[in-house]
């Protein structure tokens, strides 16, 4: 584009590089990542009965029966709290990361019409449906709170503590493991359709080896040989702390919060150089 004058406004250049991220050019799209944001709680309450209700029944509903397999049938002990919360905490928690994880999975497949038409950062579609899983998160732990303090009035067993000034830092941990995930694993299946199959079994395997239905005390307990193994799962540290902070139930593992987030920085890295490197031809391939 030129002025009257001749001068260029705008020169627009082909991206070579492995990481051509502009992140004043995204922070500049932030109206369209509202525009998303809008439209992607439009498309998902659509037409249905109970419309975001949705967000507290899901919790309630996926609680409830950990409570009833887990708790009652299972008998896992849940480290002293009532096991309707220790559920429900680990249930907000883990649902906000697999969210993150399974919706930037799909970035490229899902929003190929979009990117085939018109230009904006790719990366604002991951980081729409990053905050827009917020938004049920922090339903969930509104609906978490409301639940601790009608278990204190009865008398049960919940501390919550001091750390709770960390949650901040733990759903931006949250966030930026299951963004950096779910990233590889779009520009992977651009070429590899099949492995979208995998997203939700792999998703199933992972919190079965992470310590949501179940705190890391049973894993000392049961098979202490596989405790350092599970404190090695980015994931454990998170949940297991969040909870702490919380319920007050386990402990706070600082050691091993650190080397998740080195993993954390890590695979965000090493997703968006990927991101950045898939998304020049990926509309040859998609």
């Amino acid at each position: 584009m030129k002025k009257n004058n001749g001068e260029w406004t705008a020169i627009i250049r082909p991206k070579t590089g492995w990481f051509d991220i502009d992140l004043r050019e995204i922070w500049h799209y932030k109206d369209l990542i509202f525009m998303f944001l809008k439209r992607n709680f439009n498309s998902a309450y659509k037409q249905t009965v109970l419309g975001p209700l949705w967000f507290l029944i899901n919790p309630l509903l996926s609680s409830s029966m950990y409570t009833l397999v887990f708790g009652q049938i299972a008998k896992i002990s849940t480290d002293g709290v009532p096991q309707f919360l220790f559920y429900l905490c680990s249930h907000a928690a883990w649902g906000y990361f697999s969210t993150c994880l399974s919706s930037t999975a799909s970035t490229f497949t899902g929003n190929a019409y979009l990117f085939g038409k018109v230009y904006f950062p790719r990366l604002v579609s991951p980081i729409t449906s990053v905050i827009y899983g917020l938004l049920s998160f922090f339903i969930q732990l509104l609906l978490l709170a409301a639940a601790i303090v009608i278990f204190a009035l009865r008398g049960e067993p919940v501390y919550p503590n001091i750390h709770m000034l960390l949650l901040p830092v733990l759903i931006l941990q949250m966030a930026l493991l299951g963004m950096g995930c779910g990233i590889i694993i779009s520009s992977v299946t651009t070429k590899y359709r099949d492995l979208t199959i995998l997203i939700g079994f792999g998703l199933q395997l992972w919190m079965y080896g992470t310590p949501v239905v179940y705190p890391i005390s049973q894993v000392k307990n049961i098979a202490p040989g596989f405790e350092q193994l599970i404190w090695l799962n980015p994931v454990a540290p998170i949940i297991n702390n969040f909870r702490y902070a919380v319920l007050g139930c386990g402990e706070m593992n600082y050691t091993y919060w650190g080397i998740s987030w080195i993993v954390t920085v890590f695979v965000l890295f090493v997703g968006v150089l990927i991101f950045s490197r898939f998304e020049k031809t990926f509309m040859d391939t998609v």
